[in-house]
């Protein structure tokens, strides 16, 4: 069941479009579903789609479109890596390398303290600033290395 400051969240939203257009918000109820549990589950995206009231399978497209979204539990921190064009071309492979090395995991695997989660992620649009990645889909770091990334996992708690 949706939590009410979830619900809170989502009737602020939804002030945001014309009120026969519930469905426009939906992105932005799964985004809070997701960052209240830490993934969205089958369950989850049913109460939205509910709340909203939309068919579910239009919430079950969104989520399963985008790669911002989780259906399986993910770390603490999600580091989400770029490895499109730009970001390869500034080895974004020994940044991915680096950081499977350093947390023992590959792509969608979370550490066994359940700290960390890795991803590979699709152009983030900020090419001029490869290779990067993104924590939790909210911080970004730019221009990395491995020194930079591993001062970046020393500042997560």
């Amino acid at each position: 069941m949706l939590s009410k400051e979830a619900i809170q969240k989502i009737d602020y939203e939804l002030t945001k479009y014309p009120v026969d257009q519930r469905r426009a918000a939906v992105m932005s109820a799964l985004r809070i579903v997701q960052t209240e549990r830490g993934w969205l589950s089958k369950e989850s995206i049913t109460e939205v789609a509910e709340y909203l009231r939309i068919p579910e399978i239009a919430a079950m497209e969104v989520a399963t479109f985008y790669n911002m979204y989780d259906l399986n539990p993910v770390g603490k921190y999600k580091i989400t890596v770029c490895t499109n064009i730009s970001c390869m071309l500034r080895d974004a492979d020994g940044i991915v390398d680096h950081l499977q090395a350093k947390l023992g995991v590959g792509f969608n695997e979370v550490t066994p303290d359940g700290k960390f989660c890795l991803k590979e992620g699709e152009c983030m649009g900020c090419c001029g600033g490869a290779p990067l990645l993104h924590i939790n889909n909210t911080q970004m770091h730019e221009f990395l290395t491995p020194e930079k990334v591993d001062d970046i996992l020393k500042e997560l708690p």
